[in-house]
């Protein structure tokens, strides 16, 4: 098949179109490599997919409208997985337009493509952000997720309004997924992960936000993109072709847990800042993912230490450490 994958130099978009590349799939990755952080990681992450012969990367912006289209008519895709957004909560707050350019009208440069040349299903990344202050607990796809706390919240609720109207108007067959805090080699340095590795190696303090009464349902890349790859052949039928999923590993971790398994990893003892919550974050995330389950028999299951040794264990050999 060939496949559109978009934001392929980003964190899922990377393990995606390279686990389609070792199915034999053709890849087209799409990214417009900007410095939201720093360009070196995203290269890194390209230089593992440059060597299959069925992937071509394609430096494009999702919200160029002509580039896009003439990306869609030339290449006829069969299937498209839209990766690409800008993504972070608390950025959101500093550079909102960010967001809306790429998020908003970026997802509706792909709908456009997919509605005129066919595509048989589009499938695209949502987030757990949108649940916003839900007290409810675990997450279900059938909750009302209508109290985002962020602007990128709102965006990716956007998004999985836009495919509804797009599946509804036009049968294009569309499936959200909505990760759950996504870790491991090679992942975002704005994130928890990086930013407390980083810290902890170099003997500096960590911040550690709402007094370490945190929890998410962190989910390790593998498991992401084994439900990624599994979803996207279950194509929606009806008269509304559309879906939505959650993707997260339906065991929330307290934040000091986390942090352990760091230190554990580093051999080493975290110093901590303890600071209260920052404006646009949840106290807690929790997946409910039973729908997944019946879907396509798969549930992520990776422990935390496990994949934090093996984020550890990366980071270290990607600094030279």
């Amino acid at each position: 098949m060939k496949y559109l994958v978009t934001g392929a130099a980003g964190f899922i978009g990377m393990y995606t179109a390279k686990r389609l590349l070792e199915q034999g799939h053709q890849v087209v990755g799409l990214d417009n490599l900007n410095d939201y952080y720093e360009p070196a990681l995203k290269d890194w992450r390209l230089a593992q997919l440059t060597p299959f012969e069925n992937f071509r990367f394609v430096k494009l912006d999702l919200a160029d409208r002509e580039g896009m289209a003439q990306l869609f008519a030339k290449e006829q895709f069969q299937r498209v997985i839209h990766l690409a957004a800008q993504a972070g909560v608390r950025y959101s707050i500093e550079n909102p337009f960010a967001y809306v350019d790429s998020n908003l009208v970026g997802t509706m440069t792909i709908l456009e493509g997919c509605r005129h040349h066919r595509v048989e299903h589009l499938v695209y990344a949502s987030s757990s952000s949108v649940y916003g202050m839900n007290d409810k607990i675990p997450f279900s796809e059938a909750d009302q997720v209508d109290n985002p706390v962020s602007l990128y919240a709102a965006t990716k609720k956007s998004n999985e309004l836009m495919a509804h109207s797009y599946s509804k108007l036009y049968g294009i067959p569309t499936t959200g997924l909505r990760f759950f805090t996504v870790y491991g080699p090679a992942g975002r340095p704005d994130m928890a992960p990086w930013l407390f590795t980083e810290a902890i190696s170099q003997d500096k303090p960590i911040k550690v936000f709402n007094h370490g009464k945190m929890m998410r349902d962190f989910t390790y890349i593998d498991d992401i993109v084994e439900g990624v790859i599994r979803i996207q052949d279950v194509v929606p039928q009806g008269e509304i072709p559309y879906s939505l999923f959650n993707i997260g590993n339906n065991e929330p971790i307290e934040l000091a847990r986390f942090i352990k398994a760091i230190e554990t990893a580093l051999g080493k003892e975290a110093e901590k800042e303890m600071l209260g919550m920052q404006p646009g974050d949840v106290e807690r995330t929790y997946a409910d993912t039973a729908r997944l389950e019946a879907a396509v028999g798969y549930k992520p299951a990776t422990e935390i230490e496990e994949g934090i040794a093996k984020f550890v264990e990366w980071y270290k050999a990607y600094k030279g450490l």
